[in-house]
């Protein structure tokens, strides 16, 4: 009986050891439906040849005419599973931020790492949320839900929600370090009242643009590359309202509750925000009023409430005018925006106004935006 021959190396890297086809990455787009216009298929004459069986191949991934991360980058910097629910009743965007895996660590080594969210366009300190750390793992999980309040349907058609993996730094906090990878979502694609979970690779940081005409605002903002923002629709920020007209006190129970993504005023990229309210024409000492100081916040909650006494008629015919102010030590408040409710005021701002009196105890909560003109009326 032969004995067993050596195997050469030319032999041994002749067999084969293909692990199969490779799996397609996913992408944001991938989560989301593809149309494309239907069309009657054009006539062609017969083939005489006869028909050859197809070869059954792996499926292939539909292409994407708006591809939202690029394959060759992702595959080293890892993936990010996340949930987003649109809650319209509420008004709110939730992000919940799972786990991320196979991060690429830095160069310092350690991985100790964070999620930061931004809605764009925006302001950036507006609009920028963040997890708490986890430290020392390529796989950290944060199971954390990082909510926006005030999100409009109108928000949902043209603002784009950025997810960034960050690296703390708190061993160099004077230093800006890069974030491990991002991705972004078009938020006009989300279901309302739907959750949605995502597990999608990392790309590198894309650059922002900013616009040459808020060059010169307050604060940094931060702008998709292909989104053109004209300087008449920058933002003030909006503020959440309630009104209730007590039958048992005879008068108008007006609630301060929150305000977001207001217009940073100082230098540092925030403000220091109060609201003031004024109920015309002037019904006495109780027709203002002023809510306490926010420090150092674009999204301050205030959950505070305020009372005018009359009758349903007489207030019918007044009007409230809200403002939001940037408190300033030493010098004059700055003016952040504003907007007034009556019977004469349009849109919403009429129905909230309206409804309100029109029913007794019962509160009516509503989301108003604010102007940038100050609001001016004489007594």
């Amino acid at each position: 009986m032969a004995g067993r021959g050596r195997v050469s190396m030319q032999e041994h890297m002749a067999i084969d050891v293909s692990p199969g086809p490779i799996r397609p990455i996913r992408l944001i787009s991938h989560y989301f439906p593809h149309f494309y216009p239907t069309a009657e298929p054009a006539l062609h004459p017969p083939d005489p040849r006869p028909p050859v069986t197809p070869v059954r191949s792996a499926p292939q991934p539909q292409p994407d005419p708006e591809p939202e991360a690029d394959s060759d980058d992702s595959t080293a910097l890892g993936t990010l599973e996340f949930t987003l629910l649109f809650d319209v009743d509420s008004s709110t965007l939730h992000c919940t931020a799972h786990r991320a895996k196979g991060l690429k660590p830095p160069a310092s080594g350690s991985v100790d790492t964070f999620v930061k969210a931004n809605l764009l366009p925006g302001a950036s300190k507006a609009s920028q949320l963040r997890t708490h750390t986890v430290r020392g793992t390529r796989g950290p999980v944060w199971e954390e839900t990082l909510t926006y309040h005030g999100f409009t349907l109108q928000d949902a058609r043209c603002k784009t929600l950025r997810l960034c993996v960050c690296e703390d730094p708190w061993l160099r906090r004077r230093r800006r370090v890069p974030p491990l990878g991002e991705l972004r979502v078009p938020l006009r694609k989300l279901v309302p009242n739907q959750a949605r979970s995502f597990d999608v690779c990392l790309e590198r940081r894309r650059p922002t643009k900013r616009p040459k005409s808020l060059d010169t605002a307050r604060g940094m903002s931060l702008y998709e590359q292909k989104v053109e923002v004209e300087p008449a629709s920058e933002e003030r920020g909006r503020v959440l309202l309630s009104l209730c007209y007590g039958s048992q006190r005879g008068g108008l129970l007006v609630g301060v509750l929150r305000c977001a993504h207001l217009a940073p005023m100082d230098a540092n990229g925030y403000s220091d925000p109060y609201v003031r309210l004024f109920l015309h024409p002037n019904a006495g000492k109780k027709s203002k009023y002023k809510t306490s100081v926010r420090k150092k916040t674009l999204n301050p909650e205030f959950n505070e409430e305020f009372f005018y006494a009359g009758p349903r008629e007489e207030l019918a015919q007044k009007t409230l005018l809200v403002s939001v102010w940037d408190y300033d030590m030493g010098t004059a408040d700055d003016f952040i925006g504003g907007v007034q409710l009556s019977s004469q005021a349009g849109g919403e701002r009429q129905q909230h106004w309206r409804e309100c009196l029109g029913h007794s105890d019962r509160r009516l909560e509503l989301w108003h935006p604010l102007d940038g003109a100050p609001l001016q009326l004489s007594d």
